[in-house]
């Protein structure tokens, strides 16, 4: 009889911060029964994917091997773990178990796309656990920047895992579970044969910081300030949220929640009991009615979005609001890298409309993932058998991985595609799975080598022309004509580009052979060169072209 393993793969997660998708299986080496940690999302940027809506892991390997997915589990509510389960799900149709906030929003993402909301199956904490084929896993609580985030105990017959998910070390986290040190020693004491961690933060040198260590900061500087006065957080994090709007409501203001994900997130708390004594809000529509230096905004935006409320307020008005001199923005996040420009682009159009931002301030941020000393922290705890890091760019996994054999434990660094056997004492990586992106463009899911983007990227960097011959029996019908989109009008030759283009591709015409008129492939070949090559010559650009060639026989 074949014997029978422990794998794990990562298919997104592993090698970069976003887009989380894991599996585990166990069972002979081919016929595995799967567990899949996570559906998440990352998002697109102009330059590299323009167009495209949201990204998520390829899963046609998983899709393939659907028959034998015992369960997928969400550890919490962030969009890079929980943003895809809405499109993917129909392709893999195992039950969905999660937290209650965390289903909350999941059933939320099934209900917009007319999906079984019974499909996703609300679980309590551990030490409750769901039996799931080979497979006994328990939700574990772990503080994070959102409520009910978990890590996952995993026990199969060949060892018990503990999957981190995203957390911190964090014993007053002001809303949501404290890390519960002697919890988690109970746990461990058993044996673990993996620990596979979250490596985000692990290059920062000093443990990490508690939330409740900004409420003071915040409702002080909330209290010295005039005018009207914005805050802008993530949505999800409703503690730093909830900070917030006492903050405003301490010194007399009126809060407002502006942005539908604020708005979704907080009456999730409500609703599934996070959050018992949020401070009343009034609506946009009233808030016109209350003088401006009473006013406390709460806005979605913290990265730049382009359609998000603080996108909107510093471009203007925003659902009848709007900022003038003397106002104040506050921006209680980090700067995720690559948001950069976008969020500079904010604070200036703020900076122009005399309105005064306060960003990048430790005193009212801290971050929700763990340290590197706080990385150390839980390895010491748990005191796995292998450390594998996941939730990072290749460095980060590769300094999580140093780090633990610095310490005395074994460690591998798995990224996404790379199968790991974990059954004897020692990992062994047993195969390499393709992955890749998916990129829902529009209301399409596309491969990211379908070569749609690529196309797009190409007309964006190079223009496009179009032209058009009509050729009656083999012979040039009239002359080409061509259209022009994304190049310069007139080139180097001082003349219209588009003349200059139909006259070299018409003395063509006039000299091309019965032979090369008569082949469609040929004669295409031949218009397109003659314009990259025209173009170049002209203004230094060899565009897309696309020939269209018409057929008339008498």
């Amino acid at each position: 009889m074949m014997s029978e393993r422990l794998l794990y793969l990562p298919l997104g997660g592993a090698g970069e911060i976003g887009m989380n998708c894991y599996v585990y299986g166990y069972g002979p080496e081919g016929d595995e029964r799967y567990i899949v940690v996570d559906l998440g999302v990352t998002f697109p940027s102009m330059d590299g994917t323009p167009g495209v809506d949201l990204i998520f892991a390829d899963i046609a390997w998983l899709e393939e091997r659907k028959d034998r997915i015992e369960a997928i589990f969400i550890t919490h509510a962030h969009e890079d773990h929980v943003g895809a389960v809405g499109h993917l799900w129909p392709r893999l149709e195992a039950p969905v178990y999660a937290r209650a906030f965390t289903a909350h929003i999941a059933r939320l993402k099934f209900e917009e796309h007319g999906h079984d909301e019974l499909q996703i199956k609300t679980v309590s904490k551990w030490p409750e656990t769901i039996q799931c084929g080979p497979f006994t896993v328990g939700f574990l609580p772990v503080s994070h920047s959102i409520p009910e985030s978990s890590a996952l105990v995993i026990d199969t017959p060949a060892g018990r895992v503990i999957h981190t998910g995203d957390f911190k070390l964090d014993e007053n986290p002001v809303v949501g579970e404290p890390f519960d040190r002697e919890l988690w020693e109970s746990v461990a004491s058993s044996g673990v044969k993996a620990l596979v961690c979250d490596s985000t933060n692990v290059f920062s040198p000093k443990p990490g910081r508690s939330e409740s260590e900004v409420v003071e900061p915040i409702t002080k500087l909330v209290a010295s300030l005039d005018g009207m006065v914005a805050a802008t957080t993530f949505a999800s994090n409703i503690a730093r949220v909830k900070t917030l709007a006492e903050a405003g409501s301490k010194a007399g203001r009126s809060v407002v929640l502006l942005g539908r994900a604020m708005r979704r997130m907080i009456t999730a708390a409500i609703e599934t009991g996070i959050i018992a004594d949020f401070p009343k809000t009034v609506s946009p529509e009233n808030a016109g009615d209350i003088p401006r230096e009473n006013l406390m905004l709460l806005t979605t935006g913290s990265q730049g979005e382009h359609r998000a409320a603080t996108a909107q307020l510093s471009r203007g008005k925003y659902l009848g609001l709007k900022m003038t001199e003397g106002d104040t923005v506050i921006f209680s996040s980090k700067t995720i890298p690559g948001n950069e420009v976008s969020v500079g682009r904010i604070l200036n159009s703020f900076s122009e409309m005399g309105v005064e931002t306060i960003s990048g301030r430790d005193e009212y941020h801290v971050s929700g993932h763990a340290n590197g000393p706080d990385l150390a922290l839980l390895h010491e705890i748990v005191k796995p058998q292998i450390v594998i890091p996941m939730h990072g760019e290749h460095r980060h996994l590769r300094e999580h991985a140093k780090m633990a054999e610095s310490n005395g434990f074994q460690a591998i660094v798995a990224p996404n595609g790379v199968g790991v056997d974990l059954s004897g004492n020692t990992p062994r990586v047993s195969e390499y799975v393709e992955t890749g992106r998916t990129y829902l463009d529009g209301s399409v899911q596309i491969g990211a080598l379908d070569g749609i983007v690529r196309d797009r990227i190409r007309i964006a960097m190079n223009g496009l022309v179009v032209a058009t011959v009509i050729v009656e029996d083999d012979e040039p019908l009239g002359d080409c004509w061509c259209e022009l989109r994304g190049l310069p009008e007139v080139g180097l030759s001082r003349a219209p580009l588009v003349d200059v283009l139909e006259e070299d591709v018409n003395q063509f015409l006039m000299r091309a052979k019965p032979k090369t008129l008569s082949d469609d492939d040929a004669l295409e070949e031949e218009m397109r060169r003659i314009i990259r090559k025209t173009t170049l010559e002209e203004v230094g650009k060899k565009p897309e072209v696309q020939i269209v060639i018409s057929r008339l026989s008498s």
